[in-house]
């Protein structure tokens, strides 16, 4: 039976490129199309997850390929802004390096039978929970990027009465900071928990 959660994942990742590659056209159409096809990529975040449970087709591949699917779409809009001069170039940096040391951490984990969210999550302490694997949290966190991704298309076309909203590059920013803040705060209960991991001492 052919996966299609997994095909979901894979098919969001092909939409994001061909959304961010429509914004290096300097066209105003393309742009807005852009900003269509990102509000596609952002809504099917969690249709993978519903037919892997709809069709029962939730593995441990599945639940390694939603992740880094997630984190492929995440990082390449934040990429491209920046090579784009929208953002500043740390922003990138900030969410590499934490995927990685996050992600890093989490494979080791579940090797050993844990996983980064649900019942049986890695997280220990309930303040690590909430933060990382409380669905208020991981909701909060994806609200915050996938309005600063389309807040940032949007403030980049042309001058046009319908988006040039009063406040809205503050709204942008604004979610734009959060989602930084909350990036390294949401990596910070994970780095914590794996302390002994992280600085043990072969002998």
């Amino acid at each position: 039976m052919l996966n299609y959660a997994n095909l979901v994942s894979l098919s969001r990742v092909v939409l994001c490129f061909v959304a961010l590659g429509l914004l290096f056209s300097q066209t105003e159409f393309f742009y807005w199309v852009s900003f269509g096809m990102t509000i596609i990529v952002i809504s099917a975040d969690r249709l993978d997850g519903y037919l892997a449970n709809k069709f029962k087709l939730a593995s441990k591949f599945g639940a390694i390929l939603d992740i880094a699917c997630d984190r492929i779409v995440e990082l390449a809009y934040w990429i491209t802004f920046a090579v784009l001069g929208w953002i500043s170039i740390w922003i990138p940096f900030l969410f590499l390096v934490r995927g990685i040391l996050v992600d890093s951490i989490r494979s080791y984990y579940q090797e050993q039978g844990f996983t980064a969210f649900g019942a049986n999550t890695m997280m220990q302490s309930k303040i690590g929970r909430f933060l990382v694997a409380s669905n208020f949290s991981r909701f909060s966190y994806a609200v915050a990027k996938a309005l600063a991704f389309c807040l940032l298309i949007l403030l980049n076309t042309s001058p046009n009465q319908t988006v040039n909203w009063p406040g809205l590059d503050l709204l942008a920013y604004f979610c734009i900071y959060f989602s930084c803040v909350f990036c390294v705060i949401r990596g910070l209960p994970v780095l914590i928990e794996a302390r002994e991991l992280l600085f043990k001492i072969n002998k």
